[in-house]
């Protein structure tokens, strides 16, 4: 049988195709114009100007502010050696002047012996920020924060500004070189300064933590308290260290940051500073106060600042140990002069207690003179009473006593006339005149008048005699009374 196939065009060149694969293979090319999308990258504003001023801080808290705009990112501020003992670094941070302006961080000495530096307050409260400035108070004095039901009237900045961006709560300004408006949640006494050690931030998620710290006995956790519900907070002032933490999509570098920084605001900003992120000019603190910077001029370099290449916290175990060895030191020194202060003020109380009780010794021994002195004048008083009583008695008695011998004179004298006339008279007319009947009694009775007024006379002479015994018994009394006394 004989059979034939009718291959079309088609199929034959489609078997021809198949049997010359089987021969060599072959290779198609295709050309295509490929494209990527890139995901945007954040690029920093260029720097606003920056007004620095100088501010003399207030002995007591000062009333809060409610802001509609949040503070820019923190500057670069390095502080100057210390100029003598007891000076504290109270650091730059951001004030509210009618808008945020830089106040310049300086060493200054506490204007009372027991007073402490309070750090500024900054809370995110219904999408504004609530700002406390810094203060002076006096070792032991509460911070109160402003309460969640207080009514305050918001103040609109000049220039505007960007709205916080971040949870409630208390926090500090980020980094430098940081997106603006972003937060970083810190519990309350954080210095801001401590964030200049961490890397710029361009999203949320950067905190601050306390490390674990001995106050009074009793042990604070690490804990983060972004709620306004915060009453009696107490020693905020005796931070020693906080640790930063930030998630790898905060920050602008990308990678995950975690460390450790000292709370003294001269240690953090000393150690930690660093330049802008971006290849920005960092942002420096201008050298004249009340100056603004004119717009577009850069802030100088880093090294003209004179400020130490970035000091990030590192995991390095060496390194960790050495900064818990500056710690520990700056701790003990800490100490030692509160130790120092304490006995110097223990010292001066004694001193001034010792001085009162030296002037009230004096003044008791002036009051003890003063009753002696007016005693000494009453009793010369009575004593000068007394001399002339007895003075007048004396006169008196002297009076009495002329009186007397007068009055006997003059009745002797009496006397003897009479005697006398009796006798002449009885010598004249004896033999002539012989007297009547009635006369010899009545010369019979003149010797008995005499002899009567003498005896008057002698009885009036002891009187006298016997009163002026008893006026010098009563002398001698008075005498002994006197003595007495």
């Amino acid at each position: 049988m004989r059979i034939s196939f009718r291959l079309t065009a088609l199929a034959t060149a489609a078997l021809a195709t198949l049997l010359a694969g089987c021969v060599a293979p072959s290779h198609t090319v295709v050309h295509a114009d490929a494209s990527y999308r890139v995901a945007p990258v954040w690029t920093p504003p260029p720097p606003e100007p920056v007004i620095s001023v100088q501010v003399e801080p207030p002995l007591v808290q000062p009333a809060p502010v409610l802001v509609d705009v949040a503070p820019p990112p923190m500057l670069v501020e390095v502080p100057p050696p210390q100029p003598y003992p007891g000076a504290v670094w109270t650091g730059g941070y951001w004030g509210w002047q009618g808008r945020w302006v830089w106040c310049a961080g300086r060493w200054a000495s506490p204007p009372r012996t027991d007073d402490v530096w309070v750090q500024p307050y900054y809370e995110h409260r219904d999408g504004a920020v609530v700002f406390v400035s810094g203060f002076w108070a006096a070792r032991g004095v509460a911070f109160v924060p402003p309460p969640p039901g207080l009514h305050l009237s918001i103040q609109v900045a000049i220039g505007g500004g960007t709205r916080p961006v971040g949870p409630m709560g208390v926090f500090v300004p980020p980094p430098p070189g940081s997106r603006p408006g972003l937060i970083v949640p810190a519990p309350i006494g954080t210095p801001p300064a401590v964030v200049v050690s961490a890397p710029p931030v361009t999203n949320v998620g950067m905190r601050i933590q306390n490390n674990t710290t001995q106050i009074n006995h009793t042990v604070i956790n690490n804990t983060v308290n972004n709620t306004t519900n915060v009453n009696n907070v107490r020693n905020v002032t005796n931070i020693t260290n906080v640790t930063i933490v930030a998630p790898p999509g905060s920050t602008a570098d990308g990678k995950a940051f975690h460390g450790d920084v000292p709370a003294a605001s001269h240690l953090a900003t000393a150690n930690g500073g660093h330049p802008a992120a971006f290849g920005a000019a960092p942002q420096a603190m201008p050298t004249s106060a009340s100056t603004p910077m004119p717009p577009g001029h850069p802030a100088p370099p880093l090294a003209a600042t004179g400020l130490p290449p970035s000091t990030r916290p590192t995991s390095d175990p060496a390194a960790l140990q050495h900064e818990r060895d500056l710690q520990l030191l700056e701790r003990q020194q800490q100490e030692h002069q509160q130790q120092e202060r304490l006995l110097q003020e223990r010292q001066q109380q004694e001193r001034q207690q010792q001085e009162r009780l030296q002037q009230e010794r004096l003044q008791q021994e002036r009051q003890q003179q003063e009753r002696q002195q007016q005693e000494r004048q009453q009793q010369w008083g009575q004593q000068q009473a007394h001399q002339q009583e007895q003075q007048q008695r004396e006169r008196q008695l002297q009076e009495q006593r002329l009186q007397q011998q007068q009055q006997q004179r003059q009745q002797w004298e009496r006397a003897q006339a009479r005697e006398q006339g009796h006798e002449d008279s009885r010598d004249g007319n004896a033999a002539p005149h012989r007297p009547p009947a009635s006369a010899p009694s009545r010369e019979a009775g003149r010797p008995d008048d005499h002899r009567r007024d003498a005896r008057d006379a002698e009885r009036a002479h002891a009187h006298g005699q016997d009163r002026s015994r008893e006026q010098e018994r009563e002398k001698e009394k008075e005498k002994e009374k006197d003595r007495d006394r």
